[in-house]
């Protein structure tokens, strides 16, 4: 058995289609133009792409689309009062501050001082709480989670996960406890796995339902996955390549995907899987946001 390969970036189109689609009406019906506000202190590069990345996709979308760059020396207090201005622009409905931050800064204290209502990253405390009691209606969710998700979802051909066992490989805020909790919202029976477990991969072969988390290149392997089991690989690691040529690298997910790939019932590529998501998932909060400021009910995606 070959598993079906799932294609994120044929997902992640559709999902920027939807969003595109619903922003025209959302202007045509209301005027309202969905906007997002990215913040970037410092010269990262990575950064740097993911920022203008961002954009262009926004731009795709018809948002209005701001870019805010900082000085690596910028200060706190002034990242801080840029934040309370993007509060309080009527414009501006998703923020988002790049991470990492310079060590001055206190990365914490900068999310959690952006509006809940337009933090669509879902790190500020309301929207984690939100996620955590079950109110996914009104909160933001992180968007690789998110994306996760949308890819379970069109893998399985459904939005009620009853009566399948899911393992989440990985403990992590941003991915590993979303994701769960998200999967718990779809009535899957969750157990979220960490360094620490006791015979890992005995519990990983139990998943209907598998999401590797945890950045170790590779971890996973065929005997760790039960047949047919529906894979989702969020891992993004560099190792070496040594059979491209002296000093060459390539991206391998969580998962050793061709052997696993012979097991399980989908999977997601590393890259080509989840990444595409994130981006798309963003624009689909930031268009969220804009219908609840308008009173508008969001598209379902």
């Amino acid at each position: 058995m070959t598993a079906e390969r799932i294609d994120g970036k044929e997902v992640a189109a559709s999902v920027v289609a939807t969003v595109t689609e619903a922003t025209k009406k959302l202007i045509a019906d209301t005027g309202m133009v969905p906007g997002i506000a990215v913040v970037i202190v410092g010269e990262d590069p990575a950064s740097q792409v993911y920022v203008r990345s961002k954009g262009k996709r926004a731009e795709e979308c018809g948002f209005h689309s701001v870019t805010h760059k900082m000085d690596e020396t910028t200060s706190e207090e002034d990242l801080l009062a840029m934040v309370v201005n993007l509060n309080e622009d009527d414009a501006i409905h998703g923020i988002l501050v790049q991470l990492p931050l310079p060590k001055h800064i206190d990365e914490g204290k900068v999310i959690q001082t952006i509006a809940p209502e337009k933090d669509v990253d879902g790190f500020h405390f309301i929207n984690v709480g939100k996620l955590g009691t079950g109110e996914t209606e009104t909160a933001f969710v992180p968007c690789t989670p998110a994306g996760c998700l949308v890819l379970i979802k069109r893998a399985l051909g459904t939005d009620d996960f009853s009566g399948l066992n899911a393992v989440v490989v990985g403990r992590s805020n941003i991915v590993g406890k979303p994701v769960a909790n998200l999967l718990l919202g779809a009535n899957a029976t969750v157990t979220i796995a960490h360094s620490r477990t006791k015979d890992l991969p005995a519990i990983a072969r139990a998943a209907d339902i598998l999401v590797a988390a945890v950045g170790r290149p590779e971890m996973i392997k065929a005997d760790w996955v039960k047949p047919g089991a529906c894979v989702i690989d969020v891992g993004i690691n560099r190792i070496d390549a040594p059979e491209k040529g002296e000093g060459k690298t390539r991206l391998v997910g969580d998962v050793a995907y061709d052997e696993c790939a012979e097991i399980a019932g989908s999977i997601t590529p590393v890259p080509g899987g989840v990444g595409p998501m994130t981006i798309a998932l963003l624009m689909a909060a930031t268009l969220s946001s804009a219908c609840r400021a308008a009173g508008v009910t969001p598209p379902k995606i």
